[in-house]
């Protein structure tokens, strides 16, 4: 098992099989060392979770684990593109989408739900820069998506 694998194990964390694209794009795409992933959503089981606006349906800490999800689903897709997420070097980059009412000014907070994973996966190579962006709508009324850009080997 590599390291990365036995982190995931001890934060409880099983990998799903990376979601399919359902429109003309790939799930990941590799340029040299590094790898951008599609932006990913809060999918789980086949199942879409975390549906509605930030500020309405879905409140701050519904929104995190949200965000949490989203990024789980870009490390399967990371994971894919690589064999083993040992590969990866560095997050560099996560940018996350918030569908929220007019009001909701927390998106930040929502998006620490995937950026503080990756800092629990992959330590200090797991901090990123990062936007965090509202947004009127986001597909299937979904509550995040995230998507990331890795340097890897």
């Amino acid at each position: 098992m590599s390291n990365i694998e036995e982190r995931l194990a001890l934060l409880g964390i099983t990998l799903p099989v990376p979601a399919k694209p359902v429109a003309n794009y790939v799930g990941f795409v590799r340029v040299g060392n590094l790898v951008f992933t599609a932006g990913q959503v809060t999918i789980k089981d086949g199942r879409f979770e975390y549906q509605g606006k930030l500020g309405r349906e879905i409140d701050l800490e519904e929104g995190a684990l949200a965000a949490r999800l989203c990024a789980i689903n870009v490390l399967a897709q990371l994971k894919a593109a690589c064999g083993s997420l040992d590969r990866v070097k560095r997050i560099v980059k996560l940018v996350g989408f918030v569908n929220a009412i007019p009001e909701f000014t927390d998106h930040p907070k929502v998006i620490n739900g995937a950026s503080d994973l990756m800092v629990e996966v992959f330590g200090e190579a797991g901090k990123h820069a990062r936007s965090a962006v509202g947004v009127g709508s986001l597909p299937m009324n979904v509550a995040v998506e995230v998507e990331a850009i890795a340097e890897v080997m």
